[in-house]
Protein backbone atom coordinates (compact mmCIF):
# COMPACT_ATOMS: atom_id res chain seq x y z
CA UNK A 1 0.00 0.00 0.00
CA UNK A 2 1.32 2.93 -0.91
CA UNK A 3 0.70 6.53 1.55
CA UNK A 4 1.40 9.75 0.21
CA UNK A 5 1.74 12.71 2.62
CA UNK A 6 1.94 15.50 0.05
CA UNK A 7 1.63 18.60 1.54
CA UNK A 8 4.07 18.96 4.94
CA UNK A 9 5.04 21.96 4.64
CA UNK A 10 6.10 23.25 6.81
CA UNK A 11 6.88 20.25 8.33
CA UNK A 12 4.45 18.65 10.83
CA UNK A 13 4.89 14.94 10.47
CA UNK A 14 8.39 14.39 9.60
CA UNK A 15 10.62 13.12 11.90
CA UNK A 16 7.81 12.01 14.79
CA UNK A 17 6.43 8.81 16.10
CA UNK A 18 3.39 8.69 13.79
CA UNK A 19 5.37 8.59 10.63
CA UNK A 20 7.65 5.85 12.09
CA UNK A 21 3.48 4.07 13.16
CA UNK A 22 2.90 5.00 9.37
CA UNK A 23 5.65 2.92 7.86
CA UNK A 24 4.52 0.17 9.38
CA UNK A 25 1.08 0.45 7.90
CA UNK A 26 2.49 1.06 4.16
CA UNK A 27 5.19 2.64 2.27
CA UNK A 28 4.76 6.10 2.93
CA UNK A 29 6.52 9.07 0.57
CA UNK A 30 6.43 12.97 2.30
CA UNK A 31 6.79 15.61 0.71
CA UNK A 32 7.89 18.75 1.95
CA UNK A 33 6.95 21.29 -0.27
CA UNK A 34 3.46 22.32 -1.35
CA UNK A 35 0.88 21.16 -2.87
CA UNK A 36 -1.65 24.13 -3.58
CA UNK A 37 -1.13 23.26 -7.89
CA UNK A 38 -3.30 21.25 -8.69
CA UNK A 39 -0.98 19.71 -11.02
CA UNK A 40 1.39 18.90 -8.52
CA UNK A 41 -0.99 17.50 -6.27
CA UNK A 42 -2.02 14.90 -9.11
CA UNK A 43 1.47 13.89 -9.94
CA UNK A 44 1.75 13.34 -6.11
CA UNK A 45 -0.91 11.29 -5.60
CA UNK A 46 -1.20 9.47 -8.67
CA UNK A 47 -0.44 6.12 -7.20
CA UNK A 48 -1.88 6.47 -3.48
CA UNK A 49 -4.28 4.63 -1.85
CA UNK A 50 -4.14 6.68 1.12
CA UNK A 51 -3.26 10.25 1.36
CA UNK A 52 -2.43 12.43 4.40
CA UNK A 53 -3.72 15.53 4.24
CA UNK A 54 -1.29 17.95 6.31
CA UNK A 55 -2.32 21.73 5.28
CA UNK A 56 -6.00 23.16 4.56
CA UNK A 57 -4.44 24.70 1.38
CA UNK A 58 -4.08 21.97 -0.15
CA UNK A 59 -7.69 21.02 -1.97
CA UNK A 60 -9.27 17.87 -3.20
CA UNK A 61 -10.87 18.61 -6.16
CA UNK A 62 -13.19 16.41 -8.31
CA UNK A 63 -10.58 17.18 -10.54
CA UNK A 64 -8.03 16.02 -8.54
CA UNK A 65 -9.72 13.26 -7.12
CA UNK A 66 -10.64 11.55 -11.09
CA UNK A 67 -6.82 11.31 -11.31
CA UNK A 68 -6.09 9.17 -8.74
CA UNK A 69 -8.06 6.43 -9.78
CA UNK A 70 -6.26 4.36 -6.63
CA UNK A 71 -7.28 6.79 -4.26
CA UNK A 72 -9.09 4.97 -1.16
CA UNK A 73 -8.94 7.62 1.61
CA UNK A 74 -7.89 10.85 2.38
CA UNK A 75 -6.99 10.66 6.13
CA UNK A 76 -7.09 14.86 7.24
CA UNK A 77 -4.84 15.97 9.99
CA UNK A 78 -6.80 18.62 11.91
CA UNK A 79 -11.15 19.11 11.58
CA UNK A 80 -11.58 21.16 8.33
CA UNK A 81 -13.17 19.71 5.44
CA UNK A 82 -13.58 22.13 3.09
CA UNK A 83 -10.21 21.83 1.06
CA UNK A 84 -12.20 18.49 -0.17
CA UNK A 85 -15.03 17.95 -2.35
CA UNK A 86 -16.77 15.86 -0.27
CA UNK A 87 -19.76 14.89 -2.80
CA UNK A 88 -16.77 14.22 -5.20
CA UNK A 89 -15.15 11.76 -3.26
CA UNK A 90 -18.13 9.64 -1.94
CA UNK A 91 -19.14 9.63 -5.89
CA UNK A 92 -15.59 8.12 -6.16
CA UNK A 93 -15.52 6.33 -3.09
CA UNK A 94 -12.78 7.84 -1.62
CA UNK A 95 -13.28 7.59 2.48
CA UNK A 96 -11.88 11.13 4.44
CA UNK A 97 -11.66 10.73 7.80
CA UNK A 98 -10.45 14.09 10.05
CA UNK A 99 -9.05 14.58 13.35
CA UNK A 100 -11.61 16.12 15.68
CA UNK A 101 -11.09 17.77 19.22
CA UNK A 102 -7.22 17.36 18.87
CA UNK A 103 -6.73 21.30 19.10
CA UNK A 104 -9.81 22.25 20.36
CA UNK A 105 -7.68 23.59 23.69
CA UNK A 106 -5.19 25.51 21.54
CA UNK A 107 -7.57 27.06 19.56
CA UNK A 108 -9.47 27.77 22.47
CA UNK A 109 -6.54 29.54 24.09
CA UNK A 110 -5.48 31.02 21.26
CA UNK A 111 -9.34 32.92 20.95
CA UNK A 112 -8.88 33.95 24.58
CA UNK A 113 -5.03 34.68 24.12
CA UNK A 114 -6.58 37.48 20.98
CA UNK A 115 -9.46 38.77 23.40
CA UNK A 116 -7.21 39.66 25.58
CA UNK A 117 -4.27 41.04 22.97
CA UNK A 118 -6.92 43.15 21.12
CA UNK A 119 -8.47 44.55 24.58
CA UNK A 120 -5.50 45.71 26.19
CA UNK A 121 -3.93 47.25 22.60
CA UNK A 122 -0.90 45.10 23.48
CA UNK A 123 0.19 45.12 19.79
CA UNK A 124 -0.10 48.97 19.27
CA UNK A 125 1.41 49.72 22.85
CA UNK A 126 4.63 47.11 22.25
CA UNK A 127 5.06 48.67 18.74
CA UNK A 128 5.03 52.19 19.85
CA UNK A 129 7.31 51.61 23.06
CA UNK A 130 9.68 50.14 20.45
CA UNK A 131 9.58 53.42 19.21
CA UNK A 132 10.28 55.02 21.90
CA UNK A 133 6.68 56.20 23.00
CA UNK A 134 5.21 55.64 25.92
CA UNK A 135 1.03 55.23 25.02
CA UNK A 136 -1.03 55.50 28.64
CA UNK A 137 -4.57 54.96 26.88
CA UNK A 138 -7.53 53.22 29.08
CA UNK A 139 -8.20 50.09 28.01
CA UNK A 140 -11.15 47.82 29.14
CA UNK A 141 -11.47 45.03 31.39
CA UNK A 142 -13.30 41.69 30.56
CA UNK A 143 -15.18 40.95 33.50
CA UNK A 144 -18.61 41.38 33.39
CA UNK A 145 -18.35 41.98 29.66
CA UNK A 146 -20.91 39.75 27.09
CA UNK A 147 -18.55 37.14 25.21
CA UNK A 148 -20.46 35.69 21.86
CA UNK A 149 -19.83 32.64 20.55
CA UNK A 150 -21.18 31.81 17.27
CA UNK A 151 -20.81 27.48 16.83
CA UNK A 152 -20.73 25.62 20.33
CA UNK A 153 -18.49 22.39 18.60
CA UNK A 154 -15.79 21.71 20.77
CA UNK A 155 -13.48 24.64 20.05
CA UNK A 156 -16.63 26.80 20.91
CA UNK A 157 -17.52 24.98 24.12
CA UNK A 158 -14.16 25.17 25.09
CA UNK A 159 -13.89 28.89 24.88
CA UNK A 160 -17.18 29.36 26.62
CA UNK A 161 -15.64 27.33 29.68
CA UNK A 162 -12.63 29.12 29.71
CA UNK A 163 -14.35 32.63 29.48
CA UNK A 164 -16.24 31.84 33.10
CA UNK A 165 -12.75 31.86 34.29
CA UNK A 166 -12.38 35.59 32.84
CA UNK A 167 -15.62 36.83 34.56
CA UNK A 168 -17.08 36.74 30.83
CA UNK A 169 -20.76 36.25 30.47
CA UNK A 170 -20.92 33.47 27.41
CA UNK A 171 -23.90 33.58 25.61
CA UNK A 172 -23.87 31.40 22.03
CA UNK A 173 -25.91 30.73 18.95
CA UNK A 174 -25.12 27.90 16.79
CA UNK A 175 -27.34 26.14 13.88
CA UNK A 176 -28.10 22.35 16.21
CA UNK A 177 -28.62 24.21 19.73
CA UNK A 178 -27.55 21.61 22.68
CA UNK A 179 -29.21 22.75 25.98
CA UNK A 180 -27.86 19.98 28.11
CA UNK A 181 -24.55 20.85 27.01
CA UNK A 182 -25.56 24.69 27.52
CA UNK A 183 -26.21 23.67 31.13
CA UNK A 184 -22.96 21.38 31.50
CA UNK A 185 -20.67 24.00 30.18
CA UNK A 186 -22.39 27.51 31.74
CA UNK A 187 -23.54 29.46 28.83
CA UNK A 188 -27.02 29.89 27.44
CA UNK A 189 -28.38 30.18 23.65
CA UNK A 190 -29.80 33.79 22.47
CA UNK A 191 -31.48 34.25 19.22
CA UNK A 192 -28.42 35.17 16.40
CA UNK A 193 -29.81 38.94 16.32
CA UNK A 194 -29.65 39.18 20.08
CA UNK A 195 -26.15 37.88 20.21
CA UNK A 196 -24.70 40.18 17.42
CA UNK A 197 -26.49 43.16 18.93
CA UNK A 198 -25.14 42.90 22.64
CA UNK A 199 -21.79 40.97 22.25
CA UNK A 200 -18.94 42.75 23.72
CA UNK A 201 -16.81 40.12 22.32
CA UNK A 202 -17.90 38.14 18.84
CA UNK A 203 -16.25 34.67 18.44
CA UNK A 204 -16.48 32.54 15.32
CA UNK A 205 -16.26 28.80 15.54
CA UNK A 206 -18.62 27.77 12.65
CA UNK A 207 -17.07 25.56 9.83
CA UNK A 208 -16.91 26.22 6.42
CA UNK A 209 -19.61 25.49 4.27
CA UNK A 210 -21.63 27.41 1.65
CA UNK A 211 -24.22 27.91 3.64
CA UNK A 212 -21.70 29.92 6.33
CA UNK A 213 -19.89 32.04 3.18
CA UNK A 214 -19.35 35.55 4.63
CA UNK A 215 -22.20 34.43 7.61
CA UNK A 216 -20.47 37.15 9.21
CA UNK A 217 -22.08 39.63 6.46
CA UNK A 218 -22.31 43.53 6.03
CA UNK A 219 -25.33 43.78 7.46
CA UNK A 220 -24.45 41.73 10.70
CA UNK A 221 -21.45 43.02 10.96
CA UNK A 222 -23.58 46.58 11.42
CA UNK A 223 -25.73 45.04 14.15
CA UNK A 224 -22.29 44.92 16.76
CA UNK A 225 -22.24 47.39 19.42
CA UNK A 226 -19.41 50.40 18.96
CA UNK A 227 -16.37 49.06 20.47
CA UNK A 228 -17.12 45.58 19.65
CA UNK A 229 -14.32 43.10 19.37
CA UNK A 230 -14.48 40.34 16.44
CA UNK A 231 -12.18 37.31 17.23
CA UNK A 232 -11.96 34.60 14.43
CA UNK A 233 -9.89 31.49 14.85
CA UNK A 234 -11.82 29.40 12.56
CA UNK A 235 -12.08 30.19 8.74
CA UNK A 236 -11.53 33.14 7.20
CA UNK A 237 -14.62 32.78 4.68
CA UNK A 238 -17.11 33.33 7.42
CA UNK A 239 -16.18 37.21 6.88
CA UNK A 240 -16.92 39.44 4.40
CA UNK A 241 -13.43 40.97 4.38
CA UNK A 242 -13.67 43.84 2.99
CA UNK A 243 -16.77 44.68 5.26
CA UNK A 244 -14.77 44.08 8.01
CA UNK A 245 -11.84 46.43 6.95
CA UNK A 246 -14.44 49.05 6.24
CA UNK A 247 -15.83 48.71 9.97
CA UNK A 248 -12.78 48.76 11.46
CA UNK A 249 -11.35 51.80 9.27
CA UNK A 250 -14.68 53.23 10.54
CA UNK A 251 -14.02 52.44 14.06
CA UNK A 252 -17.80 51.38 14.14
CA UNK A 253 -16.34 47.94 16.05
CA UNK A 254 -13.39 48.53 18.33
CA UNK A 255 -10.86 46.01 17.10
CA UNK A 256 -10.70 42.28 15.75
CA UNK A 257 -7.90 39.51 16.75
CA UNK A 258 -7.88 37.34 13.43
CA UNK A 259 -6.01 33.84 12.90
CA UNK A 260 -7.56 33.18 9.16
CA UNK A 261 -8.43 35.06 6.28
CA UNK A 262 -10.21 35.00 3.16
CA UNK A 263 -6.29 34.54 1.27
CA UNK A 264 -4.03 32.55 2.90
CA UNK A 265 -1.14 33.83 3.31
CA UNK A 266 -2.30 37.26 3.64
CA UNK A 267 -1.22 39.37 1.01
CA UNK A 268 1.58 41.68 1.48
CA UNK A 269 -0.18 45.01 1.57
CA UNK A 270 -3.11 43.97 2.70
CA UNK A 271 -5.80 46.49 4.32
CA UNK A 272 -5.86 44.60 7.62
CA UNK A 273 -2.18 45.11 8.13
CA UNK A 274 -2.41 48.67 7.82
CA UNK A 275 -4.92 48.85 10.48
CA UNK A 276 -3.72 49.57 13.98
CA UNK A 277 -7.12 48.27 15.96
CA UNK A 278 -6.42 44.55 14.07
CA UNK A 279 -3.81 41.83 15.97
CA UNK A 280 -2.83 38.94 12.98
CA UNK A 281 -1.69 35.62 13.39
CA UNK A 282 -0.83 33.26 10.78
CA UNK A 283 -3.32 30.62 11.42
CA UNK A 284 -1.73 29.10 13.97
CA UNK A 285 -3.86 28.62 16.67
CA UNK A 286 -3.41 25.09 16.18
CA UNK A 287 -0.05 24.85 16.65
CA UNK A 288 1.32 23.29 19.38
CA UNK A 289 3.38 20.37 20.13
CA UNK A 290 0.86 18.74 21.67
CA UNK A 291 -2.01 19.24 19.24
CA UNK A 292 0.54 17.82 16.28
CA UNK A 293 1.77 14.98 18.38
CA UNK A 294 -2.48 14.07 19.16
CA UNK A 295 -3.53 14.69 15.81
CA UNK A 296 -1.17 13.26 13.93
CA UNK A 297 -1.83 9.80 16.18
CA UNK A 298 -5.09 10.53 15.26
CA UNK A 299 -4.52 10.27 11.65
CA UNK A 300 -2.42 7.56 11.29
CA UNK A 301 -5.40 5.56 13.81
CA UNK A 302 -7.87 6.14 11.15
CA UNK A 303 -5.92 4.68 8.65
CA UNK A 304 -5.27 1.84 10.87
CA UNK A 305 -9.36 1.55 11.51
CA UNK A 306 -10.03 2.00 7.48
CA UNK A 307 -7.54 -1.26 6.41
CA UNK A 308 -9.33 -2.75 9.65
CA UNK A 309 -12.77 -2.23 8.61
CA UNK A 310 -13.64 -0.32 11.70
CA UNK A 311 -13.43 3.32 10.64
CA UNK A 312 -13.30 6.12 13.07
CA UNK A 313 -14.11 10.25 12.53
CA UNK A 314 -15.73 9.65 9.41
CA UNK A 315 -16.49 12.84 7.48
CA UNK A 316 -19.85 12.02 5.49
CA UNK A 317 -20.91 14.52 2.43
CA UNK A 318 -22.93 17.11 2.84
Amino acid sequence: MLIVVPDDSPPAMAGTPALDRLRRVGEVRVYDSDATDPNVLRDRLRDAEVAVNIRGRTRFTADVLGACPKLRLISIWGTGTDNVDLKAAAARGVTVTNTPGANAVAVAEHTVALMLAVAKQLGSADQAIRQGGWPRNLVPQLRGKRLGIIGTGLIGREVAAMARGLGLEAVAWTFHPDAGLAAKVGFRYVGLDELLQTSHILSLHLRATPETHHFLSQDRLALLPPGAILINTARGSLVDEAALVDCLRARKIGGAGLDVFETEPLPPGHPLTTLPNVVLTPHAGGMTPEVIQIGLAMAVENIENFLKGTLTHLVTPP
